[in-house]
């Protein structure tokens, strides 16, 4: 594949900067409406924050059609001097181009990482182009644990709506510390720290023709730099608003993507994870303070009534690799009223584990069988509902919490069957 870094204008632009202290990514797909609030954030955060290191933004863009690098080459801080106390000693060098290969999220990465390995930066984050409730102070958390802390990678935390982020909050974050031993709360946030010496490491991994390059590039990345002893801490971001999702977009797709990457990981990280015994926190900076969240709806009968034609529908398949107990439990729950429709914490930590290993031992066609997890990932969702109905934030954290300690208790079941 033709590398970005050998574009005649890409070329002119590396040669005229030559190197770099601070690289910030913007990866992009007709973003045009949205980009212009993040690239003004970015750049007042790199000047008010890192006034006298050389930086560089990068757009890294799927092929826009509505105009998003446009935005971005004419989105200046000019008008925004008044908030800057420092005036800027380095200028802020701005790059904008159109990534190649399979098109996706990690595509426009891997240009990100190609443009820091070439600068020989220091420290890189990398923002979503959507973001509403980025500010300037993000671009500081991000870098700055990098910077002075000699952090490898720093993963966002936010506070999210209790119904906001469930696949994170129900398999993706509970599984990943169960398997690898640390608590970063948002293993695909999407907006990341990390440090050129990082950077240049994920270059070296053969990921960028698979699937990796079009989806599950943030949980290969928090999994990569955990996996391999980087240095790890997580940054305090306040709230995360961006644009809505299609409601119409297929849930088993997006759980496919993200289960399936997650599970691609286990099978390279076996030697590791099977070794890890319980998990440990992880170094948060930042100051951590309540915030004003959008509400997130949720249809509850709607999810009960799929997870009930999941269970006379794929009943089938779910024997050919659930324990007996637990096929029972789940055709015993196909009948429950939704006053007392529950999924204990220590069921659903062994389903998840059973398709993890019909996975790992191919029991099946792999998509057929991710595809049939989501039935009951709308019935554990339900479940969670009905429980935190009139839960504080604080008190759906401590409810996660618990659901992660059934996922390390039950890590043992998983072992064993590995094999």
């Amino acid at each position: 594949m033709t590398s970005i870094l050998q574009r005649e204008e890409i070329q002119e632009k590396i040669s005229e900067i030559k190197d770099a202290d601070i690289l910030v990514g913007i990866p992009s797909y007709n973003n045009a409406r949205t980009i212009g609030h993040v690239v003004k954030a970015v750049q007042i955060g790199i000047a008010k924050y890192f006034p006298d290191r050389k930086s560089v933004l990068v757009n890294s863009d799927g092929g826009s059609t509505d105009g998003t690098m446009e935005v971005v080459k004419n989105t200046t801080i000019d008008d925004s001097q008044s908030i800057l106390l420092l005036h800027r000693v380095e200028p802020i060098y701005k790059i904008a181009t159109p990534y190649h290969g399979i098109p996706g999220k990690g595509s426009a990465f891997r240009t990100i990482f190609e443009i820091a390995s070439v600068l020989h930066v220091k420290a890189c984050a990398v923002v979503d182009s959507d973001l509403r409730s980025i500010t300037p102070e993000w671009i500081e958390l991000l870098i700055k644990p990098v910077i002075e802390g000699n952090f490898d990678y720093v993963a966002p935390l936010y506070h999210r709506h209790k119904y906001d982020g469930t696949i994170t909050n129900s398999i993706i974050y509970p599984l990943t510390r169960a398997l690898y031993g640390k608590q970063v709360r948002q293993p695909i946030g999407g907006d990341f720290g990390f440090s050129g010496k990082l950077a240049d490491f994920y270059l070296t991994k053969d990921v960028w023709e698979t699937d990796v390059a079009r989806y599950g590039i943030d949980i290969w990345m928090t999994t990569s730099a955990v996996a391999n002893n980087f240095k790890i801490a997580q940054a305090f971001l306040g709230a995360k608003i961006h644009d809505p999702k299609d409601p119409g977009e297929d849930l088993s797709s997006m759980l496919y993507q993200v289960v399936g990457a997650t599970f691609n990981l286990m099978e390279t990280y076996s030697f590791m994870w099977k070794e890890i015994v319980q998990s440990e926190p992880v170094i948060t900076c930042g100051f951590q303070y309540a915030v004003g969240l959008e509400p997130v709806s949720v249809n509850l009968e709607r999810m009960i009534d799929k997870f009930k034609l999941g269970i006379s529908e794929l009943m089938g398949i779910w024997k050919g690799f659930l324990p007996e107990d637990i096929v029972h439990f789940l055709q015993k729950a196909g009948w429950l009223q939704k006053e007392e429709f529950i999924i204990p914490d220590n069921v659903w930590a062994r389903i998840i584990y059973c398709f993890a290993i019909a996975a790992h031992k191919n029991l099946l066609n792999r998509e057929h069988l991710l595809k049939s997890l989501t039935p009951l990932y709308l019935g554990k969702v339900a479940s969670f509902v009905i429980q935190t109905l009139e839960s504080s934030g604080q008190e759906v954290e401590e409810k996660i919490e618990s659901l992660c300690i059934s996922f390390e208790k039950e890590k043992d079941f998983l072992i064993n069957n590995w094999d």
